[in-house]
């Protein structure tokens, strides 16, 4: 019995001296020479314990970035995605049977209304012309004679030396001859027309896409596929869904004047007003569709791409608004973390809407509270913190719920 003591306190004491911190007499364990009450109290504050080696509620505390939570004025808005679509999308296409002489534009390039796009061969057109320039000639000189021996004719008439149908003769080539120049006149206008559209210029503004017809091609009046298509850029539309919830309140802020919508973000928005509201609402998803018509001069929106839109129905003149970096989700929904007498605090909240990087609050804070924006990850209810001065643009990230001081080792 007292060889296996004697065992055990020895493999007690080769662990202590292993440890520095304790020693072996027979009979008693003590602290090694040095090792104080009042060094073991420093100990346990040095690891975060209060004096006496006591640990506070939530342990060592977290160092946290907060802003405040403020009233503000704030837009009242509709976020949505929406499409962009050209007001006006023209397929260019030939009306007569011709060849492609000449093509005055590269693809993809910006285009002016009235702009040559096209020149097509036109000269037989021109030929003819020419034949009823000169039947048009012709007729004119007929005309004249017409004219002379009508007048012959009734002055014959009129002394009886010829009979009334000589007359009535003359009058009527007169008109025959009129009919014709007017018939010629008539051909001359069409082949004019017809020779416009040897030269196919461009119907609106915008920019063209890809040219189909190439020099040498030979175009037809019946082709299915376009020479080319031209979009129209600037003014432009983009097409997005109203909830059916909001579609009162949106018709109703129509009614007062225009309602503003914004596209894009940063340097790439673009600024428009809503140019009108579908009159059928998709059954399907319980939407309806409108457009609103957007300056795009420096082509910012193109057609077919999607963007985020919002519409700006008004201003909430005392909003609840704090940083989107400050809320949370949890299993009951989203929250904050509320500083109050250097502890974290969680609080749940309402979002009512988030506007780029803020967010408005609908119910849950007040107005002047600390919100904690960096540092969430450990933090829990109740844990103390230390507020830490935020970090300069452009700064490195510190390991989240460690002091700037110690993210940098």
């Amino acid at each position: 019995m007292n060889r296996a003591v004697v065992m055990t306190f020895s493999a007690v004491a080769v662990l202590a001296a292993g440890a520095g911190v304790w020693f072996f007499k027979p009979g008693w364990i003590g602290m090694a020479p040095g090792q104080t009450a009042q060094g073991k109290a420093a100990q346990g504050q040095a690891a975060g314990g209060a004096p006496g080696g006591a640990q506070p509620r939530g342990g060592q505390a977290v160092a946290v970035e907060v802003a405040p939570v403020v009233r503000k004025a704030m837009p009242q808005l509709i976020d949505a995605v929406g499409t962009v679509q050209p007001i006006a999308s023209i397929a260019i296409k030939a009306r007569l049977d011709s060849q492609v002489i000449q093509v005055h534009v590269a693809e993809g390039a910006r285009v002016t209304e009235g702009d040559l796009l096209f020149t097509l061969d036109s000269r037989q057109l021109r030929a003819q012309r020419e034949q009823i320039t000169a039947q048009i000639a012709k007729d004119m000189a007929q005309i004249e004679q017409a004219r002379r021996d009508l007048v012959r004719a009734e002055d014959l008439s009129g002394k009886g030396v010829t009979s009334t149908v000589q007359r009535d003769t003359a009058a009527t080539a007169l008109k025959a001859f009129e009919a014709q120049l007017a018939f010629d006149r008539a051909a001359l206008s069409s082949v004019e027309a017809q020779l416009t559209y040897t030269e196919i210029r461009a119907p609106v503004s915008g920019r063209i896409g890809s040219i189909a017809a190439k020099p040498g091609a030979v175009v037809r009046m019946a082709d299915t596929q376009s020479l080319a298509v031209v979009n129209q850029m600037d003014p432009i539309y983009i097409a997005f869904s109203v909830p059916a919830p909001a579609l009162v309140e949106v018709r109703a802020v129509l009614e007062r004047g225009p309602v503003r919508v914004e596209a894009g973000s940063g340097a790439n928005m673009s600024v428009g007003e809503i140019a009108f509201i579908e009159n059928t609402m998709d059954l399907a998803t319980g939407t309806v569709t409108a457009k609103a018509r957007m300056t795009n001069a420096a082509e910012r929106l193109w057609p077919g791409a999607f963007v985020p839109a919002r519409i700006v129905l008004g201003i909430d003149a005392n909003a609840v608004t704090m940083p989107a970096s400050a809320l949370q989700i949890g299993q009951a929904g989203p929250f904050v973390y509320v500083v109050r007498e250097g502890r974290a605090v969680v609080v749940p909240i309402k979002v009512a809407r988030t506007i780029g990087e803020e967010v408005v609050v609908a119910s849950g804070l007040n107005g002047g509270e600390q919100v904690v924006t960096s540092g969430q990850l450990r933090l829990a209810d109740g844990v103390p913190v230390s507020i830490s001065a935020p970090r300069p643009p452009g700064g490195g990230k510190p390991t989240a719920g460690k002091p700037p001081a110690e993210a940098k080792n």
